[in-house]
C-alpha cells in the first residue's frame, strides 16, 4: 500500500523544520515544539490536519508580533517545497486575516515553491473586491507560479479547499482572470485555467461552452485549454460540446470481438478487449470510453466513467485493451454482486456486459 501523504511529517522533517526556524530566531526552544508537535492528538490527525496542527504550534512558539513571525518563516521556508510546505500558508490563513498587506506578501513568497490557493481562498471571502484586484496583478507577473495562484486560487470548486459559493453562482470575476490568463505558455498556467473552467461548467455549463465556441481554433494551447475545460461536459455527453469537438458522428462504427470475464474477486483486475470496425471508411474522430456501474451498499449503482480514446482513427480498425482494478481504495470500497461495464464511442452506449464481484 502506498505511503500516506500525512506521514511526510516525520521526527527528521520537523528536526529540519526547527533546526532552520533556530537560524532566524534564536530564542526558539526546539524540544518545546517538537513535543507539541507530537502530542498525544498527532497519530489520530489527517493530512490538512497536521498542516493545521503545525501552524498553531508555530505561532505558539515563536513569541513575535505577527509580522515579525512572517519575517522568520519566509526565511524559513525557502527551504521547503512541494505540498507538505503549505503549512506556512495555513499560517496565514489562521493568523493573517486581518493584516491584509502582510499576509498577502508572505502569500506571494510561499507560493513560489509550493502554492497559496488554499489560504488565499479566506481572503476572497473576507475582501473579494481587493483580492480579486491582487488575483489580476498577478496574472502580469512574470513568475509562473503567482500567474497560476491568480487562477487556481479563484477556481469555484477547488479540490480539498473551501468553496467560493459566490463565484458558482456567478463566476464572472473569474472569468475576468481567465481571459488574462487564457494565453499563457506556461503548460503550468494553462492547466489551471482548464481546471478552472471545468470548475465552472459543473454549475454554468453555458459559459464555458460560449467560451470554447470562441476560443476554439484559435491556438494549439487554446485548443488544449478548451478540451481539457470541456472533460465534464464531455463525460455528460453534452450535445453542443460534442458537436464542437467533432465527436458527433459514430453510427458507421460497430464493436466486434468484446472479450471479458463474467466474474472476478474482490482485489482482481477487470480485464477486457475489445474492437472497433468500420466497414466503408475510416473510424475517424472518436470519443471511446468505458463506464462501471459499481453496486453500492444499498444496493442502487454509482457509474464512472474512464476515456480510453480521444483521437482521430484513420483505421477500419482499432484494438483496445483494457484493465480495471477491483482492489478497496479510501476512494472506493467494493461491494459483491452484480455490476456491468459499457462501452461507449462520442457518448452513444455500443455495448454492455454485466459481471459478478465475489
Amino acid at each position: 500500500m502506498a505511503e500516506q501523504l500525512k506521514n511526510v511529517y516525520t521526527k527528521e522533517y520537523i528536526g529540519n523544520l526547527t533546526n532552520k526556524i533556530e537560524e532566524y530566531y534564536f530564542s526558539f526552544d526546539k524540544e518545546k515544539f517538537c513535543k507539541e508537535i507530537f502530542d498525544s492528538s498527532w497519530q489520530s490527525l489527517e493530512l490538512k490536519q497536521r498542516m493545521r496542527h503545525i501552524a498553531i504550534v508555530l505561532n505558539n512558539n515563536i513569541k513575535l508580533e505577527y509580522k515579525k513571525q512572517l519575517e522568520v518563516l519566509k526565511l524559513v521556508s525557502k527551504y521547503f517545497y512541494s505540498f507538505e510546505a503549505m503549512f506556512f500558508q495555513d499560517f496565514v490563513e489562521v493568523y493573517g486575516l486581518d493584516d491584509y498587506e502582510n499576509s498577502i506578501k508572505a502569500l506571494e513568497v510561499f507560493t513560489i515553491e509550493s502554492s497559496s490557493e488554499f489560504a488565499i481562498r479566506q481572503f476572497i471571502l473576507k475582501e473579494e473586491d481587493k483580492t480579486m484586484a491582487q488575483l489580476k496583478l498577478w496574472t502580469k507577473s512574470e513568475n509562473e507560479h503567482l500567474r497560476r495562484l491568480a487562477s487556481e486560487g479563484c477556481r469555484p470548486r477547488l479540490p480539498w479547499a473551501v468553496a467560493l459559493p459566490k463565484f458558482k453562482k456567478d463566476p464572472k470575476k473569474v472569468l475576468e482572470i481567465i481571459e488574462l490568463l487564457k494565453n499563457d505558455k506556461s503548460k503550468y498556467v494553462q492547466k489551471s485555467v482548464a481546471n478552472n473552467l471545468n470548475d465552472i461548467s459543473k454549475d454554468n455549463p453555458k459559459l464555458v461552452i460560449e467560451f470554447i465556441k470562441s476560443n476554439l481554433g484559435k491556438t494549439k494551447e487554446l485548443d488544449w485549454i478548451c478540451k481539457h475545460a470541456a472533460r465534464t461536459l464531455l463525460k455528460k455527453a453534452n450535445k453542443e460540446i460534442l458537436v464542437l469537438f467533432g465527436y458527433e458522428k459514430s453510427k458507421h462504427v460497430k464493436i466486434n470481438n468484446f472479450i471479458c470475464k463474467d466474474s472476478l474477486l474482490l482485489g482482481e483486475e477487470l480485464l477486457f478487449s475489445f474492437d472497433l470496425i468500420s466497414e466503408n471508411e475510416p473510424l475517424g474522430k472518436l470519443r471511446v470510453e468505458y463506464c462501471i456501474s459499481y453496486l453500492k451498499a444499498n444496493g442502487l449503482y454509482s457509474n464512472k466513467v474512464f476515456i480510453i480514446n480521444q483521437n482521430e482513427i484513420k483505421t477500419l480498425k482499432k484494438s483496445f485493451f483494457k484493465k480495471q482494478s477491483f482492489k478497496n481504495m479510501t476512494t472506493r470500497k467494493h461491494y459483491k454482486g452484480k455490476h456491468k461495464i459499457s462501452i461507449l464511442v462520442n457518448s452513444l452506449i455500443l455495448l454492455e456486459h454485466n459481471f459478478v464481484l465475489k
